[in-house]
């Protein structure tokens, strides 16, 4: 065969591998695209390395939530070998050549392929047998490219596993925190009670409640639970059936708050807290009963003066036992209007910075205090809502308003 002979047949193999490789490439492009599973596309590389490029050793390890997982391995009898293979490779941030320096456990392999997203391991891939080709560079070339091509895809599909896990976890927790705050709250010919609700995210750590002792006795309550997000929902779900079932054992609210305290550390370990204001209306005696449980203290308007109940205990769920406790007592006079938020209200700023102050709410309340307990808790919100302009509501917004009138 002439020299000539020699070169157009090397073209004509060079050609034919390119095409090939240009064809896997395409097919492997096409399941991806097809949302094939990720065992067919595992299953692809390894037959495109083993069949086409002859390789004889093959491992294959995927990230994923649990750490490093051998998703292709191809003659390599050793389990223990398998398991142990992540402490050598995680070293190396490019592609390696194997050398007598390296790792024993490496040396069967002769390159280490790492793939890298975001800054952040994905993928290696070990192999053996590439030498044997008769172009190196051009086989590494091509592994390297679909090795990172599989790698991708299959990180791409973790990540949409965990966004759509996500999002029915936040789905659920949504479901959650609307039934933490009721739709309808009770009134009398006496009393109203209002609430109004604006989640941060869809997800809260805001809670509104209320339980009926009698027609004319009822309890209500706003609390709020340290961080944010479906933690905080399930916290307040939980904190939610301790308030139903321990108001139905205990009618005063300093033995009730003494018994919340100890379930809600029991099951927070002291990690959670939150901070609640708990009140009895007893609209026959004319006596409003309540505890502050480190709740910034709500508003109340009587006599055309404003007053703030400040903290009567410490907060829930911190401590063993409560350091200090008290009720207060609050007589009902005409017109008294009260108004429990959480610190959504006075987190808000406005353009310049500034934040919504409890002395703004006071003088609203005073302006507005013909209004009912409803249309008082919409015109707080709207006011808040006109202050801040196009500023970010920073956290959640939870408020609720009594009312009470002589007949």
């Amino acid at each position: 065969m002439s020299r000539e002979e020699n070169i157009l047949n090397k073209m004509q193999n060079e050609l034919s591998l390119k095409q090939l490789q240009i064809t896997s490439l395409l097919n492997i492009t096409q399941a991806i695209n097809e949302n094939l599973p990720q065992e067919a596309l595992y299953s692809m590389y390894k037959n495109f390395l083993s069949w086409e490029l002859s390789i004889e050793k093959i491992a294959l390890f995927i990230r994923d939530d649990k750490g490093w997982v051998p998703a292709v391995i191809h003659n390599i009898d050793s389990e223990t070998k398998i398991k142990n293979l992540p402490d050598a490779f995680l070293k190396f941030n490019r592609l390696h050549t194997i050398k007598n320096a390296d790792d024993e456990i490496l040396q069967e392999f002769e390159f280490i392929i790492p793939v890298y997203h975001k800054k952040e391991p994905i993928a290696y891939s070990l192999i053996d047998g590439v030498k044997q080709g008769s172009d190196v560079f051009n086989n590494i070339q091509y592994i390297t490219s679909i090795t990172n091509i599989i790698a991708v895809a299959i990180e791409n599909k973790r990540l949409v596993r965990r966004q759509i896990i996500q999002e029915k976890e936040l789905e659920f927790a949504t479901e959650v925190t609307k039934m933490l705050i009721p739709e309808v709250m009770p009134s009398g010919k006496n009393y109203e009670l209002a609430n109004i609700y604006r989640p941060h995210f869809k997800v809260g750590g805001d809670y509104i409640d209320f339980i009926k002792f009698a027609e004319d006795k009822i309890c209500f309550c706003i609390a709020d639970v340290s961080g944010k997000g479906m933690a905080a929902a399930m916290i307040m779900a939980n904190f939610q059936a301790l308030v139903q079932n321990l108001s139905q054992q205990y009618k005063d609210l300093e033995t009730m708050v003494i018994a919340l305290n100890e379930m809600v550390l029991k099951i927070t370990k002291g990690e959670k807290y939150l901070t609640l204001f708990i009140a009895i209306a007893d609209i026959p005696n004319k006596k409003l009963y309540y505890v502050n449980a480190g709740h910034i203290p709500p508003i109340i308007f009587q006599g055309g003066e404003i007053k703030e109940l400040s903290a009567t205990c410490t907060i829930i769920g911190h401590f063993e036992e409560l350091p200090e406790m008290d009720e207060g007592i609050i007589d009902l006079n005409d017109d008294t209007i009260l108004v429990a938020y959480t610190d959504g209200v006075i987190d808000v700023k406005n353009n310049l910075d500034q934040n919504f102050t409890i002395k703004m709410l006071g003088e609203l309340l005073k302006k507005n205090s013909k209004k009912t307990a409803t249309s008082m808790c919409e015109c707080i919100m709207d006011e808040i809502l006109n202050f801040k302009g196009e500023e970010d509501v920073p956290d959640d917004i939870a408020l609720i308003t009594f009312k009470y009138w002589t007949a």
